[in-house]
């Protein structure tokens, strides 16, 4: 299993996250073409050899060399834009879908966080200075980063966030930031000793997204990088992010949640449902049909998770469905390794699942939506496209 290790112990930014991720995917000279990817005309991604306290590593900013003319009643221009505007700009990038599905996911994150403190709907928020180009940018190329590197898991030390205050667009803010506090919740936090935001939305928001345990097991580290912020301090100013594989190198000890139901509809179960249980912390499900007692016909939903997700998933179950008991008990999951890939054939690009069998033989399945998508896009069935897609790949 690919494990990410993250240790921020002098917070978490956009650009530290992109630096860190760059040095571990050796990517610093892909993500210069990345404003050409996302359409963007007088931006640069400048590459800068830094030393933070003796350590060595390449600081990434974003260049936004357009003029935007000032106003209090324009919200759409430069540093102040809507989700929806965010969101195009990710669509009508060059990338690939699961990329463009990473970073719309981290601005739906920050746009919850900056919705709920300021008391307004998601799709109203001016993004002010996350909406910038070299916010945007930092997050996509996160999103593209994190994409390549294919990380199954992560995992985290306590989240260094600063005191005292910081100026923001609305004025005089404690440190952390509201929006932050917000996306931290639920995260060990400490303040340090710095003086200032060392945690920012944009930081957070990414954090939150990969969703790490702070449960740090038995490591084996591969490979680290470096991900330097701007100011420089007694200690150095960096992220570390390390990749690392489990001691067992075989399988992984998770826990089986599971619940019988009698009384509710298969309907209720469906793809809202699963799609939720998913994001609630599940690796994986299954519905069985039982006959309960009394014989009356019944499903259990068997819900695999790792030890830090279960009171999510109980609760999740327990809000969700008419059930009224959970029940825990331990497993093991040997799983084969795998990665995605998007592939070019001849009805278009597809997104694929490549797995290694023990013997090393490689075995690659195709992705239902991607097929679906060319489906529609042909006006084939989904069974045609599966059918020449197959013999492609």
């Amino acid at each position: 299993m690919s494990v990410l290790k993250i240790e921020a112990f002098s917070g978490l930014s956009g650009d530290m996250f992109l630096g860190a991720l760059a040095d571990l995917a050796e990517a610093h000279d892909e993500l210069k073409n990345l404003p050409k990817l996302l359409h963007l005309e007088n931006v640069e991604v400048k590459i800068t050899a830094v030393e933070k306290a003796g350590i060595a590593c390449q600081h990434i900013k974003i260049l936004d060399h357009n003029s935007y003319e000032s106003s209090k009643h324009d919200h759409s221009h430069g540093h102040h834009r809507h989700l929806k505007d965010i969101e195009k700009i990710i669509d009508s990038g060059e990338l690939n879908e699961n990329t463009k599905s990473i970073a719309k996911e981290i601005f739906q994150l920050l746009g919850a966080a900056e919705s709920k403190v300021h008391g307004t709907d998601i799709n109203k928020i001016h993004f002010h200075e996350v909406g910038a180009i070299d916010s945007i940018l930092d997050i996509v190329g996160t999103a593209f980063l994190i994409d390549r590197l294919e990380i199954e898991k992560t995992i985290s030390s306590p989240i260094c966030t600063g005191h005292g205050f910081v100026m923001t667009e609305h004025g005089r803010l404690p440190v952390p930031c509201p929006a932050t506090k917000e996306l931290l919740l639920n995260f060990p936090t400490y303040a340090g000793d710095v003086k200032g935001e060392m945690t920012t939305p944009t930081g957070a928001a990414i954090l939150k997204y990969l969703n790490p345990s702070f449960n740090i097991p038995a490591l084996i580290e591969k490979k680290t990088g470096h991900g330097p912020g701007e100011k420089n301090f007694e200690h150095p100013n960096v992220l570390r992010l390390t990749l690392c594989d489990t001691t067992s190198g075989e399988g992984e000890d998770i826990l089986m949640v599971e619940t019988n139901i009698d009384d509710m509809s298969a309907e209720l179960l469906g793809n809202d449902f699963q799609e939720n249980l998913l994001k609630a912390g599940a690796l994986d499900f299954y519905f069985t049909q039982i006959i309960m007692k009394k014989g009356r016909p019944g499903i259990m939903v068997s819900v695999f998770v790792n030890k830090d997700k279960v009171q999510n998933i109980s609760d999740y179950l327990m809000e969700n469905t008419t059930t009224i008991g959970i029940r825990t008990y331990p497993a093991y999951r040997h799983t084969l390794k795998r990665t995605s890939k998007t592939i070019s054939t001849s009805m278009g690009n597809v997104d694929i699942k490549e797995v290694i069998l023990p013997s090393g033989k490689k075995r690659a399945t195709l992705e239902y939506e991607s097929c679906k998508k060319l489906a529609q896009k042909h006006k084939l069935s989904i069974s045609e496209i599966f059918s020449i897609l197959s013999k492609e790949i």
